[in-house]
């Protein structure tokens, strides 16, 4: 490489590196305000006057409290996706859990949230039903063991290994057992009404819990995108009954929005993964480009050299 490319790929690499830079900081200039109060809709405001970095009205009972080492309640009762009265105290004793709390009937966060679950537990070298258990709790006491095992079938399916579906439980219960479970889990939700105006649906944030072998909280992992390694780290550390420490509480928020209402909004914290995105793709092309140009003006440079001998 003649040194005239040297210092143009030097130079390149510089702005790239200057790319790179701006790309953080504009990503986390985007988080900020989202992680604060992410963006509230037109009818949010007819709910409350938020002003500057406050959260939504809606969304003022909604939050993970991480409950690291609280028992949960194993009494507590709850019908299985086959209609069986259990106790969640059943899924306890020898293997640790990965505990969910959803509804079956929301089309947003949650399925994103199982979307997740299931990616991440596809490259980890354990088997649900052998070394933990997956539990997923309906936080509607309105949801039905046929909804549940529909919901179970789907993931297992998506999952790839039917020989684990033993290891997948989709739980329904009434208010008081729902409510056990996510007071000791920490997770706060609130129940708002829908395109029909009927309180039937629920703004609740995001989260996965590790429980170990005993029924006590000992990691949570927030959003709806969980890392295999974490996941794996998270119940190994879980099967011994070792608690995990706490996790920076980034939420990720979901209720509905009607746009023929302006009643409720969506909100889903991508901001910070699009910033990331626009800013590797943003680099990709500037890098092909400045490396297009280097190689162009580098051949041209030895071209006149040559000519320059001759």
């Amino acid at each position: 490489m003649s040194r005239q490319l040297r210092i143009r790929w030097n130079t390149s690499m510089r702005a790239a590196r200057a790319v790179v830079l701006a790309g953080f900081l504009l990503t986390g200039w985007l988080a900020t305000p989202t992680l604060a109060a992410q963006v509230s809709g037109y009818g949010d405001k007819q709910q409350g006057d938020n002003r500057g970095d406050e959260l939504p009205t809606v969304l003022k009972g909604v939050a993970v409290t991480q409950h690291l080492n609280q028992q949960l309640p194993l009494n507590a009762e709850f019908v299985d996706e086959m209609g069986n009265t259990v106790k969640l105290g059943d899924y306890f004793g020898k293997k640790p859990a990965l505990l969910s709390l959803v509804y079956f009937n929301c089309t947003m966060l949650c399925s994103e949230e199982l979307d997740g679950v299931t990616s991440s537990l596809e490259m980890v070298k354990l088997n649900p039903g052998k070394d933990f258990n997956v539990l997923v709790i309906s936080i509607d006491p309105a949801d039905t063991p046929e909804l549940a095992a529909k919901k179970k079938a789907f993931y297992v399916k998506r999952y790839g290994r039917p020989e684990t579906a033993a290891g997948w439980h989709f739980l329904t219960g009434k208010k008081p057992a729902i409510d056990a479970v996510s007071s000791a889990v920490g997770f706060g939700y609130v129940k708002v009404a829908g395109p029909d105006g009927t309180l039937s649906q629920f703004a609740h944030a995001s989260s996965l819990e590790v429980v170990t072998t005993s029924g006590q909280i000992a990691q949570y992992y927030m959003g709806v995108e969980y890392s295999p390694k974490d996941v794996l780290l998270g119940l190994i550390e879980a099967s011994g009954n070792k608690i995990g420490s706490p996790v920076a509480n980034i939420l990720t928020y979901c209720y509905h929005y009607d746009p023929q209402t302006n009643k409720h909004s969506l909100i889903v914290a991508r901001v910070v993964q699009m910033g990331g995105m626009v800013t590797m793709a943003g680099l990709g092309g500037f890098m092909f480009l400045m490396f297009r140009r280097d190689i162009k003006l580098g051949r041209e440079h030895d071209l006149a050299g040559e000519r320059d001998k001759g």
